[in-house]
């Protein structure tokens, strides 16, 4: 049999999560999605082009993507699903689920983007356009949509990966992204500060060898959104080193009187959540990439003389 498209595999992983509501691993929900749909052992062992993944794993994964967008269930930590008690609620409803409900969940939530939390925060450019029609999007529009939409899913991911670890090593990835991002020749020009009595400077990265400028970062994790008397704070802090630069990276958003006040003082940069979850992505951290070839009519080719 063909292996299902990955919105046939929602409501098994619903029902299954509805069966555990104290939560499953994913890799127990995968399978019994695959029981579910009667899956052969020749289509769990059918890969994906790129030979990373089964493909029967790789939609339930998309599936269960879904049902977080349509706060149905929640990924508490890695490799671990939990039912949400709206996920509940519908699970308990109806059974079948209709198909409509099945394509609200696969498709009206493809576009959910990442909230910084701020008004003003996000910049032109950061939504994506009005959605085609697939009958009348050209191949490269539906390549273009596939990788936002990646995008989004995997920046989705970051920020909830890093909503759960320590507040030592959320300092560490931002310090080895700034690294990746070619600030400070080596690790050695990282140094990480943060702690009691660290001043408001989570760390310092030397930009040169004898250490003469210095990039001085606060990195901290925020439940709803930074506002003025923060950044005023490690601007105090900064002044108080004598520094003339500095980063202030939140896995959330500010406020417009924060954006204001960053852009009132000189050289402070301001990341927000979005934005950290994009760098991420871009230098990969936490992140890994394949390369996909796309293949291009050459019609200079032709043009050639090559007889």
């Amino acid at each position: 049999m063909s292996i299902p498209s990955y919105d046939q595999f929602i409501e098994p992983i619903l029902r299954f999560l509805a069966a555990h509501p104290e939560g499953a691993r994913a890799r127990d929900a995968m399978e019994a999605a695959a029981d579910a749909l009667g899956l052969t052992e020749a289509d769990r062992l059918a890969m994906l082009p790129s030979g990373m993944q089964a493909v029967y794993r790789n939609r339930a994964g998309w599936a269960h993507d879904r049902l977080k967008r349509a706060g149905l269930s929640s990924s508490p930590r890695r490799g671990f699903w939990r039912i949400t008690p709206e996920g509940l609620a519908l699970a308990q409803h109806a059974q079948p689920l209709p198909p409509e409900e099945i394509e609200r969940i696969a498709i009206a939530n493809v576009d959910v983007r990442l909230r910084t939390g701020a008004e003003g925060s996000a910049k032109e450019g950061d939504h994506l356009a009005p959605p085609q029609t697939p009958a009348l999007a050209s191949p490269q529009d539906r390549l273009d949509g596939a990788l936002q939409e990646l995008r989004s899913a995997v920046a989705a991911e970051l920020l909830e990966a890093l909503s759960r670890v320590s507040p030592t090593d959320f300092e560490g990835i931002v310090l080895e992204l700034l690294l990746r991002m070619g600030y400070g020749a080596s690790r050695d020009d990282l140094q990480r500060v943060g702690g009691s009595g660290d001043g408001g400077i989570d760390g310092i990265i030397s930009l040169d060898k004898l250490g003469l400028e210095k990039v001085y970062v606060q990195a901290k994790r925020w439940q709803g959104t930074v506002g003025r008397p923060e950044i005023q704070a490690f601007y105090g802090a900064l002044a108080g080193q004598r520094a003339r630069k500095g980063v202030f990276i939140t896995t959330s958003g500010y406020t417009v009187q924060a954006l204001e006040f960053a852009r009132s003082v000189e050289n402070i940069v301001l990341v927000d959540g979005a934005r950290l979850a994009a760098l991420m992505i871009e230098h990969e951290v936490g992140v890994s990439a394949q390369v996909l070839k796309v293949p291009r009519f050459d019609s200079d080719y032709f043009d050639e003389d090559i007889r």
